[in-house]
């Protein structure tokens, strides 16, 4: 709400700020729409399905229009808007969002350099390491690998815990 604010403040002379988001895994996803002030289903509804459309989720269009005096009925405002929204997310840049897990590991000298060659081999981060009687381990992974980290883990005898 505060971008939608933002853009009412940035350009406070137009007559809509009409918009739509999709928040979250589009299965769960928390979703809006406003016409603001345009007949109902002309705007919003428009700016959402074409969110829909390209399978995006974590996304806000604010499309903000100036009345210029022709009345473009509710065919000419649908295809407007839709027309409006289509233009920017084919040009917005796409980042696919992956789940990570974040784990303490708990391990022996001679596993550190096993541990970090399997961190490497699957996308995964060394946050942080402390060397004491044993290596403390901090590693960030993707959690479609952690299954695979368990059990190199039960195999080695490493201790993990999620964070």
């Amino acid at each position: 709400m505060a971008v939608i604010d933002e853009a009412r403040a940035r350009y406070p002379d137009a007559s809509h700020h009409c918009y739509a988001y999709l928040l979250g895994n589009p299965a769960s996803a928390q979703a809006a729409m406003n016409d603001d002030g345009e007949p109902s289903g002309t705007a919003g509804k428009p700016i959402f399905n074409v969110i829909q459309h390209k399978g995006m989720s974590d996304v806000l269009v604010v499309v903000i229009r100036y009345f210029g005096g022709v009345k473009l009925g509710a065919g000419g405002l649908v295809r407007a808007y839709a027309a409006a929204a289509e233009a920017v997310l084919a040009e917005v840049e796409r980042v696919e969002s992956v789940p990570h897990v974040t784990c303490r590991l708990e391990l022996d000298f001679p596993l550190e350099q096993r541990l970090r060659h399997w961190a490497d081999q699957n996308e995964s981060e060394v946050l942080d390491v402390h060397y004491s009687q044993s290596v403390a381990m901090t590693l960030r992974c993707p959690a479609q690998y952690l299954e695979d980290l368990e059990s190199l883990c039960a195999a080695e005898q490493i201790e993990l815990t999620t964070l």
